[in-house]
């Protein structure tokens, strides 16, 4: 009888689950389902027949089969967190993180007050964060990284248990909450990536436990608050990308567990506390993008675990240790745009780790030890704009190198062949150097170069037909240099290019028809060589010309071929100084040009309507054309007042004179001539002052006399710019002294024009270092020759829009430039006597010397302000139109 009721029993416990069905815990997983997308992998193992969902994928149970952790991380759910999230009382762990659920966080879950962990990262969940999170006191991981929550943090714990609080990357404001100085047991507080305001708290100094604080990205103001050197374990340090100012506290000195120190972009100013330096267990330092000042100490070279030093854009001086690298194993080091002084550390890549060494925009000087070039690991260095001198090193293990910038340095010596073991190299830039030879042929094994900019130096020969191997390049830029031969034809198999600059060379041998393989063309330098020929018509298959077309200085023959209005892309032209002739109708389609010039060729005919608008703001690009002319209609307000050219109407109206006229005008001339004799002699009687001044004009100089002779009676290969008074020469004379000599053309009757003796006038008397410096004068019947000093930089028009290589203008330069602008002109209207209004100032007008010095130029039309102005008034327009001071025109 027991045996049976035993028996029974049995039974009645075996199906009382059965009976009862699926646990609370179960159901609410359920119906958590309906609102949560789950793959079918999860889903069709979500059964309403189990008993409990304790063997439920992502489900965990404790020993009573109350669900305590729900783990679906990166499984692929999607749709929304329902509230029925909040029915699992019993939950201490929910990872969601790595899906694509979207949706608000549910209020509900405030009712989970024994959760231990929420990690919710890496999702799409929006809208603010729940106040009912202050109910889950026991939570000790918060994360919500990358996802699209809003609003202020208005949760607080009161009795923190929080040991990983990480918000980052979402759309939170507001403060950073005072609360955080209670969670002792903290180790990880993130807000990276948001938009929170106002001061780091001095609060978190309390955090004994803080390893990880990163705050970056955000808009904290204010200073850095000294209490956090009371983190004693403190690992990472993260504030940048804010708007911190002030001077870093010297306190940071006793974090002497810190590895990570990361304060870049931000407006911290002062010197960097040098005591920091001396933590043993730093492994980067990142605090670029500020305005620091101080020297590097020498115990920065023996920190044995540094990898990462960035220190770019800010105002450290002094000495770089030359210890650095000796003792550690450095990866990255980027000092770039400071005032660094001495030589380059010789042995910073000794850990053979070193990846990145950028010490460009400093004054370093000395070579460039051969450590640099023979580092395996290296594969970016740029020492651009230091004053480095010698020889570029030999190359020796260097197959990582990727980028390579040595330009705007005094290297001289040839191009090493053994640039060839860099094969993966990608860009090459050593312009604006002193390198002298040719190319080699080996720089054909650079095949994957994708970049060659060897402008501004001495080179010479040929190029070698082996670049054509280098056949991933899309810049090549050779210009400034002495190369000579038929180089087109070698250019013309590289498919990929896109910006070819090869003016200012002795290349020759035409225009190849094979230029018009060169399909992705956006760039085409030629200017200032010796090609010679026509411009073919199948230049005007490279459509996708844009930046610019020059074929300046070439003397090229021949008409424009009509083909070349395709490139109806083109925004700058330049066809000046050549022999073409022909009309410039080809050239009507340009639509979009913003820079053109065909002065001094031999064209004719009228000028198409797109081009006109040039006669306004540079008229000069029309200059030394007699047969170019302007097609004038009624009430045409461009044929009215000074221009370049004349009315097309007056060219055949003046072959169409009946002899009658044409005597009538003789007659009326000789009577005009005769007057105007008298008129001359009484001047000259009653100014003797003038006449002296003008005496003086005619007198010679040795400077200029040897000018004219280096170069060659004034070749136009020799010319650097034009000008609306004339063209002006680069002249290197045989003591090594550079000039600039201007040639003004005088129009065939008036001899030495009024423009010439104001600008001598007035360069003959001032003095200031923001002034162009006149040298000597010359004049003669035909033309008058001015010498001035060189402007290494060119004009700041030049520096701005011009192809050559520019220097970079970083805005301590730009401020420089505008204030010696400023001073130059305050000079010229306060302390000359009478004062000077120079009328036409514009950026070519603004030269610039080797440290980047501004020198006023130009004072052709300067009008000088005396006790009779009306003695000086003008009758038309004088200077550029949108340059002439309000009132002056």
């Amino acid at each position: 009888m027991e045996l049976e009721i035993w028996h029974w029993l049995l039974i009645f416990f075996s199906l009382a689950p059965l009976s009862c069905g699926l646990s609370a815990d179960g159901l609410a997983l359920l119906d958590l389902a309906k609102t949560l997308i789950l793959p079918s992998s999860i889903s069709s193992n979500w059964s309403a027949n189990h008993a409990t969902p304790c063997t439920w994928k992502g489900v965990g149970c404790d020993e009573m089969s109350n669900v305590v952790s729900l783990n679906l991380s990166n499984s692929g759910v999607s749709g929304f967190l329902g509230p029925q999230i909040g029915l699992m009382k019993h939950l201490k762990v929910i990872n969601l993180s790595g899906n694509s659920i979207s949706g608000p966080l549910p209020t509900s879950i405030g009712n989970c007050t024994k959760l231990e962990e929420l990690l919710l990262l890496n999702n799409q969940l929006s809208g603010r964060l729940p106040d009912t999170l202050s109910n889950i006191e026991a939570l000790k991981v918060f994360d919500i990284t990358n996802n699209g929550f809003t609003g202020e943090v208005h949760f607080r714990f009161e009795n923190c248990k929080l040991e990983i609080f990480i918000l980052s990357s979402n759309y939170l404001r507001g403060e950073i909450p005072v609360w955080v100085g209670n969670c002792s047991s903290l180790i990880q507080l993130a807000y990276f990536n948001n938009s929170i305001t106002g001061q780091i708290p001095s609060s978190i100094g309390l955090l004994g436990n803080l390893s990880y604080l990163v705050l970056s990205r955000n808009s904290l103001s204010g200073t850095i608050p000294p209490d956090i050197a009371n983190c004693q374990m403190l690992l990472w340090l993260h504030l940048d990308g804010n708007q911190l100012e002030g001077t870093v506290p010297k306190e940071l000195a006793n974090l002497r567990n810190l590895q990570q120190i990361y304060l870049f972009n931000n407006h911290l100013t002062g010197e960097f506390p040098e005591d920091i330096w001396s933590i043993r267990s730093l492994k980067i330092v990142a605090i670029y993008n500020n305005n620091f000042t101080g020297q590097l100490p020498p115990v920065l070279a023996e920190l044995k675990h540094l990898q990462e030093i960035l220190l770019q854009s800010n105002s450290f001086t002094g000495f770089i240790p030359p210890e650095l690298g000796v003792n550690g194993s450095l990866v990255k080091v980027d000092f770039t745009n400071n005032s660094f002084v001495g030589t380059i550390p010789p042995e910073v890549c000794s850990g053979r780790k070193l990846e990145v060494f950028n010490l460009g925009f400093n004054l370093l000087n000395g070579s460039i030890p051969s450590g640099i070039t023979d580092c395996p690991s290296l594969r970016r260095v740029i020492l651009r704009k230091n004053n480095l001198v010698g020889s570029i090193p030999q190359f020796g293990n260097c197959r990582n190198l990727d980028y390579i910038d040595l330009s705007y340095n005094s290297l001289s010596g040839d191009i090493p062949a053994s640039l060839n073991k860099c094969i993966n190299v990608t860009f090459v830039n050593w312009s604006r150097n002193k390198l002298a030879g040719p190319i080699p042929s080996e720089i054909g094994h650079l095949v994957s170069l994708q970049g060659l900019n060897l402008s501004g130096n001495r080179l010479l020969g040929e190029l070698p037909v082996q670049i054509s191997r280098c056949s991933k390049l899309s810049q090549l830029d050779l210009s400034f240099n002495s190369l000579n031969g038929p180089a087109l034809t070698t250019v013309s198999n590289l498919k990929f290019l896109s910006r070819l600059r090869l003016q200012e060379n002795k290349f020759s041998g035409g225009l190849p028809d094979s230029l018009s393989q060169l399909v992705m063309l956006i760039e085409l330098q030629l200017g200032g060589n010796i090609l010679g020929g026509s411009i073919p018509s199948s230049l005007g298959t490279l459509v996708k010309l844009g930046i610019a077309l020059n074929l300046s200085r070439n003397g090229l023959m021949g008409d424009i071929p009509p083909q070349l209005g395709n490139l109806v892309e083109l925004q700058s032209l330049d066809l000046s100084f050549n022999n073409l002739t022909g009309g410039l109708a080809s050239l009507g389609n340009l639509k979009l040009l913003y820079s053109f010039n065909v002065s001094y060729n031999m064209f004719s005919g009228p000028v198409p309507e797109n081009l006109v608008r040039f006669l306004n703001s540079t008229p000069s690009s029309f200059s030394g054309n007699p047969g170019l002319c302007m097609s004038c209609h009624d009430n045409d307000s461009s044929c009215t007042g000074t221009n370049v050219l004349k009315p097309c109407g007056s060219l055949r109206k003046k072959s169409a004179h009946k002899p009658l006229k044409i005597a009538m005008i003789v007659l009326g001339s000789s009577f005009v001539g005769a007057f105007l004799v008298l008129c001359v002699l009484k001047y000259i009687y009653f100014k003797p002052k003038l006449r002296d001044e003008l005496g003086l004009l005619f007198q010679g100089s040795s400077k200029l006399n040897e000018a004219i002779e280096v170069t060659e009676n004034f070749n136009n290969k020799h010319i650097i710019g034009t000008g609306a008074h004339g063209a002006v020469y680069k002249a290197v004379l045989r003591s090594g002294e550079v000039y600039a000599v201007k040639k003004l053309v005088h129009t065939a009757h008036k001899g030495p024009n009024a423009s010439m003796i104001r600008e001598l006038q007035t360069l003959g008397r001032i003095r200031h270092r923001n002034l162009i410096r006149l040298k000597e004068f010359l004049f003669k019947s035909e033309y008058g020759l001015i010498l001035y000093d060189f402007m290494e930089n060119g004009s700041l028009y030049d520096v701005l829009h011009g192809t050559e290589p520019a220097p970079t203008l970083d805005w301590s330069i730009r401020y420089n430039i505008a204030l010696g602008t400023a001073h130059g002109l305050a000079y010229l209207h306060n302390d000359c006597h009478p004062a000077v209004v120079h009328r036409d100032i514009k950026p070519k007008n603004i030269l610039l010397d080797s440290d980047m010095v501004p020198h006023i130029s130009d004072f052709g039309i300067a009008k000088l302000m005396d006790q009779y102005p009306a003695a000086f008034q003008t009758t038309g327009i004088v200077g550029t139109i949108g340059y002439i001071a309000p009132g002056m025109g």
